[in-house]
């Protein structure tokens, strides 16, 4: 988390983006850090892609799926996977019988793809996602992911646009009028682009994909955080994650082990329990040594609300 280095930065949008298993606390930390980038001065945009839609509570007001203004600098967004995949499906699920007899060109698993497919939605979400990373209106980009596995799959689905896409160019080429039936159910089709989707559009449809990998797996633009705590099953997990990121090319710049219960000598259950966490935290320096690594308190009020959030920011980044 290099936080001086985004401070300086001039316009040249930075993505931060924040993992972990449920209830690890990422959404409380993506707000924290979120509003106190801020508050130095940076406009900040903060994407929540996880169902749950806890930044509504966070930051105690409701946000919604259009962009908010939070406060000076600050705006956020909640990406609704359902009613992405609602409105996406509204746009070309009545052409699918129209396409059906294309199957027999060996295209069927692409039709299927983007029709019924389990996590069509993580597609759909994906397009919004897409749409926001294309910005340059803010100096960073904050994303509040999915738990772990959904995250996983959702990174992972600019390679499998992308194939599909190439199977779409092919079928451009290989058929003649397809080109309207092409533009009903492209997913990142823009309202404003012509009718006409040709293989010029779908080859510049490839190149979007292509820019959103490239960013995910650039260090200098792209910063990863996993947050954990100190328990087996989340460290099990968030060694699952490295050697997943691994493959999509991603960088892990930082981990965070959350909720360290404060020393209380008035309390036996809690120095208990401190002790049982000192220990996981020894075992966490050990097997992620190669990573920087914050401890996060866990704190006596709820995460919640813009004076706790303000608090949390500055232990972040003292």
């Amino acid at each position: 988390m290099k936080l001086d280095n985004l401070l300086k930065r001039k316009r040249n949008t930075q993505y931060l983006l924040y993992s972990g298993k449920g209830g690890v606390g990422k959404t409380s930390l993506a707000a924290a850090d979120a509003l106190h980038l801020s508050r130095k001065g940076k406009k900040v945009l903060l994407i929540s892609t996880d169902p749950a839609h806890s930044l509504s509570d966070s930051f105690e007001m409701k946000i919604g799926g259009e962009v908010k203004k939070i406060s000076k600098n600050l705006f956020a967004v909640e990406i609704d996977p359902k009613k992405a995949m609602e409105d996406y499906k509204k746009r070309f699920l009545p052409q699918i019988e129209k396409i059906g007899h294309l199957k027999g060109l060996g295209l069927g698993d692409t039709f299927d793809m983007i029709g019924m497919t389990p996590g069509i939605d993580e597609v759909a979400a994906m397009d919004k996602f897409m749409q926001y990373m294309q910005s340059q209106d803010y100096d960073v980009i904050i994303f509040d992911t999915a738990p772990t596995g959904h995250t996983l799959r959702f990174l992972s689905l600019p390679d499998v646009l992308d194939s599909w896409v190439g199977k779409m160019i092919m079928l451009r080429a290989k058929l003649s009028g397809v080109t309207n039936l092409v533009k009903k159910f492209l997913p990142f089709a823009n309202e404003d682009e012509t009718t006409d989707a040709g293989l010029e559009q779908m080859e510049a449809m490839k190149t979007r994909i292509e820019n959103a990998k490239k960013t995910l797996s650039d260090p200098e633009k792209t910063h990863y955080n996993i947050v954990m705590i100190p328990e087996e099953m989340s460290i099990l997990e968030s060694e699952r994650s490295l050697e997943a990121l691994k493959q999509y090319g991603i960088e892990v710049e930082g981990i965070i082990v959350n909720q360290i219960i404060p020393e209380n000598m008035h309390c036996p259950l809690c120095s208990e329990k401190r002790k049982q966490q000192l220990e996981r935290l020894k075992d966490i320096r050990k097997k992620f040594k190669k990573f920087k690594i914050k401890v996060m308190p866990l704190y006596k009020n709820e995460v919640k609300g813009m004076k706790m959030l303000e608090k949390v920011g500055k232990d972040l980044f003292p």
